[in-house]
């Protein structure tokens, strides 16, 4: 089951594809949907692609695909549709030209808005700062499916695994980590990390990736999973 803004936006998606060829940009979305900021266009894509309605097509600009309809579309899409109809958008042509070599970069309207929670340590433990007011453009191809945040990383404990001070990495929410995975951890309700996590049966620890350093080794019920690294922005 659809809520409403879900639904508008598969019927604006599906009607731009048949439209255009390609889909809508972000900019296009938020403005067709009439909200404030692309944060909300990146939820509600998620959600759909959650339920099996839409797919991304990595390392693709504009690169959304329809790939279900809901059963009563016909009889229930005719508010949305019309809606979606009225809005005729501007479509800028454009070169998007490479970034990196054999990855095609994405176009500024392929980015999102993640919340950029403070600074986490990849040194000792500190408290999370989170402020909710600050927000990072993120391109959408580094993300999959879910809600995610962004951190500031803060030490040198993560250097091997390529996490430098002063990157910025994104984070998949979710409460459920596999042995091996960089996380971050919360330690005690009150303090928060970047670590490798491993399970050594009823404790867990919280592996840095420097060899100067030790890991930090808690009983299981002092650490909960806050999420997982799932990419990393850094800026020269």
């Amino acid at each position: 089951m659809l809520t409403r803004k879900q639904y508008e936006l598969l019927v604006y998606i599906d009607k731009h594809l048949k439209q255009t060829g390609f889909s809508p940009s972000f900019d296009e979305m938020k403005d067709a949907l009439n909200l404030k900021s692309k944060s909300g266009i990146h939820r509600l894509i998620s959600a759909l692609e959650e339920r099996g309605h839409i797919g991304r097509r990595h390392h693709r600009a504009r690169a959304l695909e329809v790939l279900r309809l809901p059963d009563n579309m016909e009889t229930a899409a005719v508010a949305p549709a019309e809606s979606a109809a009225a809005f005729a958008p501007n479509v800028i042509q454009g070169d998007f030209s490479s970034r990196l070599p054999g990855v095609r970069a994405a176009a500024d309207s392929a980015a999102v808005q993640l919340p950029l929670y403070g600074r986490i340590a990849a040194g000792l433990p500190i408290e999370a700062l989170r402020d909710s007011g600050t927000m990072v453009d993120v391109p959408m191809a580094l993300l999959g499916g879910g809600e995610h945040y962004a951190l500031e990383v803060a030490g040198d404990s993560m250097i091997e695994a390529g996490i430098l001070d002063g990157d910025t990495v994104l984070i998949r929410k979710g409460e459920v980590a596999e042995t091996g995975q960089i996380v971050v951890a919360l330690v005690d309700e009150n303090e928060v990390t970047l670590k490798r996590l491993r399970r050594r049966g009823n404790s867990i620890a919280l592996e840095p990736c420097n060899a100067r350093l030790k890991p930090q080794i808690f009983s299981a019920d002092r650490v909960k999973v806050q999420g997982k690294l799932v990419g990393l922005l850094r800026k020269y």
